[in-house]
């Protein structure tokens, strides 16, 4: 199984960035999946989680839409006005169910893309 993320950048407050996660060998849709963030000397902290339906951490409710496409085995995370607090590196997960809630601790989660890194910064 590999989990490929995508999309990190550098981009100023209030900006936006659209993070990709391509799936291979696993049966993407029946796979709840999910984005986590961590920052510098923080633990590993939920976002968001596409499945049967989708579910976002308070901190990014409003801000941050996740979606999936099914036929491209992709997830995405659209972040719109950013701040400088958003800045972390950002992994995708798969978990194997489609049914929520969904659970907030990583070690709920089968697999793990590499990350990439987003900076809010100006």
């Amino acid at each position: 199984v590999q989990l490929q993320a995508s999309g990190g950048g550098l981009v100023q407050p209030g900006g936006s960035l659209r993070l990709s996660c391509a799936a291979s060998g696993l049966t993407f849709g029946n796979y709840g999946m999910g984005w986590f963030r961590q920052a510098p000397g923080k633990e590993r902290e939920f976002t968001s989680w596409s499945g049967r339906n989708t579910y976002y951490a308070d901190s990014v409710k409003g801000r941050f839409t996740i979606s999936r496409d099914n036929t491209k085995n992709t997830v995405y995370l659209q972040m719109n006005s950013l701040k400088p607090e958003d800045t972390a590196v950002y992994y995708c997960a798969a978990q194997g169910s489609l049914y929520g809630p969904p659970s907030s601790r990583p070690q709920s989660y089968d697999y793990w893309g590499q990350g990439t890194q987003v900076t809010v910064s100006s």
